[in-house]
């Protein structure tokens, strides 16, 4: 009969296999099951945020197996609960999915989700969602999270004198994502399949900071009980996302170390970028600079002006075209 696709199955074997691997994971009052989710909340404030991983701009499957997937969904949606300081505790996950894909891998995208809860954020787990069908394989993701009686950390908290530190790798996720468009397409520009065994084993750890990040969770809560006065994800890149916390906080990123483009314009490293007052960065965190007055610049790197805008923008950077 030949492997079971999603179209030769129900919504509710679909659904069964998942719960199968997630439920027992559930912290909830009433977890996957049920139309919502009851979640027990410490201190009366939720941290919610959502992000949607879709087929073409996201990732390629050609490249991703639905396990690294379910992974790097999980990852990146629990780093933008603790770029606010706060705490992970629950997923809600919607799966958009094309009637073609093998049954097995939804099971192997719910393992994805379960072992990167379990590595990065112990205690949060998958508490529900919905399935679709599409053409495009979507996967969007509800994270939740609590502050634990710390107040959220925002953007816009930055004071002139401040250290600018950085907890996490930069620039890994960039070099894994030009490997993967100069050594796996073919004459076309079509993704192929990854061939590990061609690959450094340097060049290997940058394709899994690209295809399995691993934020460094934890150091969120940890940032918001230094007293971070600013704190945000890298996603789309250092120096663009620099400058968002200084224009919501009225100032100047002086960036003093000597970082290559890489590190400067690569997006998707997941590290967390922060300011805390002069002399209170904990360990975990790096200083790469202080804040100063907000002059002409919204970020400094070595004193000057960055030529190039830096980092990642959906709308003006995807292109169909290259594979």
């Amino acid at each position: 009969m030949g492997e079971l696709r999603v179209r030769d199955v129900s919504e509710k074997e679909l659904l069964a296999r998942i719960l199968r691997v997630l439920g027992p994971a559930s912290r909830a009052e009433i977890g996957p099951g049920d139309d919502a989710a009851v979640l027990a909340v410490a201190g009366g404030r939720i941290v919610a945020t959502t992000d949607t991983l879709v087929h073409g701009p996201d990732f390629r499957l050609a490249w991703t197996s639905p396990y690294d997937l379910g992974y790097k969904s999980a990852a990146v949606n629990i780093a933008d609960v603790a770029a606010m300081g706060a705490r992970p505790t629950a997923l809600l996950v919607a799966l958009a999915l094309p009637d073609w894909l093998p049954a097995t891998f939804v099971e192997a995208l719910a393992t994805g989700f379960r072992d990167a809860l379990a590595e990065l954020a112990p205690g949060c787990a998958v508490e529900g969602g919905d399935l679709a069908v599409s053409e495009t394989l979507t996967v969007a993701v509800t994270a939740l999270g609590v502050l634990d009686g710390v107040e959220p950390v925002r953007r816009s908290g930055a004071r002139p004198g401040d250290e600018i530190a950085v907890a996490g790798e930069l620039g890994a996720a960039a070099r894994g994502l030009r490997i993967l468009f100069d050594r796996f397409r073919d004459a076309a520009g079509t993704p192929v399949p990854i061939d590990r065994d061609v690959l450094a084993p340097a060049e290997q750890h940058d394709l899994d900071a690209q295809l399995r990040p691993r934020p460094p969770i934890e150091l969120g809560v940890l940032a918001a009980r230094a007293g971070a006065t600013a704190l945000m994800d890298v996603s789309d890149g250092l120096l663009l996302d620099a400058s968002r916390i200084a224009d919501a906080s009225r100032v100047t990123l002086s960036i003093d170390v000597d970082l290559d483009d890489d590190a400067l314009s690569g997006g998707e490293d997941h590290a967390l970028l922060a300011c805390f007052p002069a002399g209170s960065t904990p360990t975990g965190f790096e200083v790469i600079g202080h804040v100063r007055v907000r002059g002409d610049a919204a970020v400094l790197v070595q004193g000057a002006v960055p030529s190039a805008r830096g980092g990642w923008d959906p709308y003006a950077d995807w292109d169909s075209a290259l594979g």
